[in-house]
């Protein structure tokens, strides 16, 4: 391990996201003996309309308003013995170009949101007296997928590859071919599944796969305290069946969440996270007396409703983009004691086979469901534990120093 290496990291994932941010988790474990300048992503005029009544876009209103780079000291952080190793950035806002066609309108309105951010990034280096320092883009191929050799230094051009650009509607317009060119002039090219090691070993001219991990200090809370039960599910006292996510329309099987609640209906589905689709009131799953949405949590707030949770569901579809995901809420179950059932989405999900249960039919994933909530023994919670202490953040960034170095 170099600690003394800075790392500059552009992601596209801020600090303030309210998710569980890939990017956020490597640098809470990096700063422990490294320098971290986390970039944040610039706000597009768009995302200044819609988010304009958020806490954060209030902070940062008139830097946005005088197109002004900002730093900033992460809330998050304020307790922690290494916060001074970490600085984040916000670069100056930018205009939305993703609606634009391919050609010389869209170049030349990319390279100037580009020099935006490699301005941004010229100013850190300047302002903090960086010398030595790698360079890790985070999934964000739209700015400064690499520092260009003839205006950087970086000891390497790292870029982190965590999902199949191609199957988002959006992001697959301008998203594919920058994310190649950023593979292509990346160093080394790091990517979370198998599947994302086949898909760009062509273009990289090094890969390696460096898996997601779990924040073990937030979920073995759930085993190591005992909490009072959320708002959303004082008044229940059957079985729940629990799922902590992004509900977008992309990954998740709803028809299949539905059929669970159906057959259970002598147990509640509770399903922690944001909806990002329609399928559920098509289904007309909000409607069902034992499912419960609670919306959008904070990371930190999940080890209560994951205490309550009888088994953990990951009902994933099976498609070209899940075949790419190791999903981060995998480590987050173990590592909280769950028993889990997953569909056989990837072979990433495989890996796991001795500790959660796949389901290889819908069917099949309903009728393992009290199978596994009987099974939840100490013996069963522990062997779940002790694989997600091997799949740490902190063994994660060992990893990545591992090829550091040997790289260097």
């Amino acid at each position: 391990m170099r600690k003394d290496i800075d790392i500059i990291y552009f992601t596209l994932f801020p600090w303030d996201h309210p998710y569980s941010s890939v990017s956020f988790s490597f640098s809470k474990e990096f700063i422990k003996n490294n320098r971290v300048f986390y970039i944040n992503p610039p706000y597009s005029y768009r995302d200044f309309a819609t988010r304009y009544g958020d806490e954060f876009t209030k902070e940062r209103k008139s830097d946005l308003f005088m197109h002004r780079m900002r730093y900033e000291h992460p809330p998050q952080l304020e307790n922690s013995p290494n916060k001074d190793n970490f600085l984040a950035t916000l670069p100056p806002m930018v205009p939305p170009i993703n609606f634009l066609s391919k050609g010389g309108i869209y170049n030349k309105m990319r390279a100037r949101n580009n020099r935006k951010v490699l301005d941004t990034i010229k100013k850190v280096i300047k302002d903090n007296n960086i010398k030595d320092y790698i360079f890790m883009n985070c999934y964000n191929p739209f700015y400064a997928g690499y520092l260009p050799k003839d205006e950087f230094s970086p000891l390497l051009n790292i870029y982190q590859c965590i999902d199949d650009i191609s199957q988002n509607d959006y992001t697959v317009k301008h998203g594919f071919d920058l994310e190649r060119n950023a593979v292509q002039n990346a160093d080394v090219t790091i990517v979370t599944s198998r599947e994302l090691k086949n898909i760009w070993k062509k273009d990289s001219n090094e890969i390696h796969i460096v898996h997601n991990a779990a924040d073990i200090d937030i979920f073995e809370r759930t085993l190591n305290e005992k909490f009072d039960k959320p708002e959303e599910i004082k008044n229940i006292d059957t079985k729940i069946i629990g799922f902590v996510g992004n509900l977008d329309d992309l990954r998740v099987n709803y028809p299949l969440m539905k059929k669970i609640a159906e057959v259970h209906s002598d147990k509640t589905l509770l399903l922690v996270g944001p909806i990002n689709n329609t399928e559920v009131y098509e289904l007309g799953m909000d409607k069902m007396p034992n499912i419960i949405f609670t919306g959008s949590k904070d990371i930190r707030s999940l080890p209560p409703y994951l205490q309550n949770m009888d088994v953990a569901i990951i009902p994933f579809l099976l498609n070209t983009l899940t075949k790419s995901i190791y999903p981060l809420k995998i480590n987050e179950y173990l590592a909280a004691g769950r028993s889990v059932i997953a569909t056989n989405f990837s072979e990433d999900i495989r890996t796991f086979k001795d500790v959660i249960h796949i389901a290889e039919s819908e069917d099949q994933f309903v009728n393992l469901i009290d199978q596994a909530i009987d099974e939840q023994t100490p013996e069963k919670i522990q062997k779940c534990v002790d694989v997600a202490n091997s799949n740490t953040w902190e063994a994660r960034v060992n990893q990545i120093w591992d090829i550091v170095e040997n790289k260097i």
